[in-house]
């Protein structure tokens, strides 16, 4: 991770397993995961929980910050769903995926791609019918108080009735079809969505991993520590029976 850079956080359920039952459930997470926040430093700017997979876009203060949020949410509402429903095992499919995502162009468009996947997989009809996303907080109709306004959710507007108006016109529209493209692409090719201005001040060997691998073996390489590459890849609900 690279602090103060967004991150979008998939964790799935274990062989696409439901996570969530309940609202209980859901209640149990965002309570765990405000209180997370704060602790592990972090903020969350947008989230939605599925029925068998959690997505989040959040803005670490450290570049350590987010994977100890995701181990502490991921162990804490494992023990609390195997006592609920008496099971056993892992409830998460293993670690969580996450994509770094930066400029003015990638980050609203997360804010939608994340609160409209249960439009997506045909569970509601609008992203302000579902309860639990952070879609109505964003867009004015409900107190949210997880929620941290990011820049670029703040200059939509200079004052907070405008920006939640303006918010919810985003969402009057379909898909932008690049976006949708470039997430697709990030996806299959595990790199971040990240803008130009980024790019040209991180090292070089950070930037390699930010592009596009070209087809092919990738050639051997002598293995090194690496707290970065692990953390560029992302694994995207765009299947609608999924999510």
């Amino acid at each position: 991770m690279l602090a103060g850079v967004p991150v979008h956080v998939i964790q799935r359920g274990n062989n696409r397993g439901a996570c969530f039952v309940n609202d209980e459930d859901r209640n149990f997470y965002l309570f765990h995961l405000a209180r997370g926040l704060g602790r592990f430093g972090c903020q969350l700017h947008a989230y939605c929980l599925m029925t068998n997979h959690v997505h989040l876009l959040l803005t670490p203060e450290g570049a350590e910050s987010c994977a100890p949020l995701m181990k502490h949410m991921g162990q804490l509402h494992s023990q609390y769903f195997n006592k609920r429903y008496k099971r056993t095992g892992s409830l998460w499919e293993g670690r969580f995926r996450s994509c770094l995502v930066q400029s003015e162009r990638y980050v609203l468009a997360c804010y939608r791609y994340i609160e409209l996947n249960p439009v997506r997989a045909g569970m509601v009809p609008s992203a302000s019918a579902y309860r639990w996303s952070s879609h109505n907080g964003n867009a004015g109709r409900a107190s949210n108080q997880p929620l941290t306004r990011h820049a670029e959710y703040l200059a939509l507007a200079a004052d907070e009735t405008s920006r939640h108006a303006a918010y919810r016109g985003l969402f009057a529209v379909g898909d932008e079809p690049a976006f949708l493209a470039a997430i697709r692409d990030a996806t299959n090719g595990g790199f971040a969505l990240v803008g130009e201005q980024l790019k040209s001040v991180l090292p070089a060997d950070t930037q390699r991993r930010l592009e596009r691998r070209p087809p092919g073996p990738r050639a051997k390489t002598v293995p090194q520590p690496d707290n970065v590459s692990g953390e560029l890849e992302l694994k995207s609900g765009l299947r609608p029976r999924t999510g």
